[in-house]
């Protein structure tokens, strides 16, 4: 009988997602610093940049911990 293979997982997708986020925030919160913009849209941009590494990491550990 034919079996479908096993699905696959979409972890990697989000790692490279998570990994463009942190660049891009942090990126974003360089440049709000450097043109002096409110001291809020520095803040936002921190913490948005906390949370796609936080992601990054907890999607590469599902990963790792997938493999294992």
């Amino acid at each position: 009988m034919y079996e479908p293979p096993p699905p696959r997982s979409a972890l990697t997708l989000r790692i490279v997602l998570s990994g463009f986020g942190v660049v891009m925030f942090v990126a974003a919160t360089v440049l709000a610093v450097g043109f002096g913009l409110p001291f809020g849209w520095v803040v936002v941009f921190g913490l948005l940049t906390g949370v796609a590494l936080v992601d990054l990491v907890v999607v590469a550990w599902r990963k790792h911990s997938e493999n294992g």
